[in-house]
C-alpha cells in the first residue's frame, strides 16, 4: 500500500511533465503538414490506371489533387521542361510551381516541399518502375531513382529507391 502511494504522485507529476511537450511536438508535426502538403494540379490521360493509383497516393498522404486531362499532355510537358528521356505518364504542378514528372513516392515530394534546393525545379522519376506507387504488380519492385530536375534543365539523383521500404 505504501508503495502504491508513492507511485501515484510520480505517476502524476510525469503525466504532467510529459503532456506539454506532446503537444509541443504536435503542433511541430502540424505545422509540417501544413508546410508540406500541397494541392497538385496533375495533368493525365483520361484512360491511364497507373496515373489514378498515383493520385490515389498522393491523396491517402495528405495531398490534395486536382486532374486535368488535357488534349496534348506533351505540350503540358514542353511548356515545363521535361526532358524527353526522362518523361513519364503524368505531371503534377504545385501551388509554388514545382513540377512533379511520374510515379514519385510522396515521401520525395514532402521533403522536396519543405526543403526546396536551391535551382530545383522539381523532381521526376522517369518511366515507369514496377513497383512504384500507381505502378504496383504482384509483389514486384524494380529499384529506381528520384532524379531532382534543375532550372537548367540537368538532372542529377534526389533519391535512390532500392526497395519498396524506401518508399514508406
Amino acid at each position: 500500500m505504501k508503495t502504491l502511494i508513492t507511485l501515484v504522485p510520480t505517476l502524476i507529476l510525469s503525466m504532467a511533465v510529459l503532456f506539454p511537450k506532446s503537444v509541443v511536438a504536435a503542433e511541430n508535426n502540424a505545422h509540417l503538414e501544413i508546410k508540406t502538403h500541397s494541392e497538385l494540379q496533375v495533368y493525365k490521360s483520361p484512360t491511364c490506371g497507373c496515373c489514378t493509383g498515383w493520385v490515389e497516393h498522393m491523396n491517402m498522404h495528405g495531398h490534395q489533387t486536382q486532374i486535368h486531362h488535357p488534349k496534348d499532355l506533351n505540350q503540358i510537358k514542353n511548356e515545363s521542361g521535361i526532358p524527353t528521356n526522362a518523361r513519364s505518364c503524368h505531371t503534377a504542378i504545385s501551388a509554388s510551381g514545382f513540377i512533379f514528372e511520374g510515379h514519385i513516392p510522396a515521401k520525395y515530394i514532402e521533403r522536396f516541399l519543405a526543403n526546396p534546393p536551391a535551382d530545383a525545379k522539381g523532381l521526376i522519376v522517369p518511366a515507369m518502375p514496377v513497383g512504384s506507387p500507381g505502378m504496383e504488380y504482384n509483389g514486384q519492385f524494380m529499384p529506381y531513382s528520384v532524379m531532382q530536375l534543375n532550372t537548367d534543365g540537368t538532372l542529377n539523383v534526389y533519391a535512390r529507391v532500392n526497395d519498396p521500404e524506401d518508399q514508406l
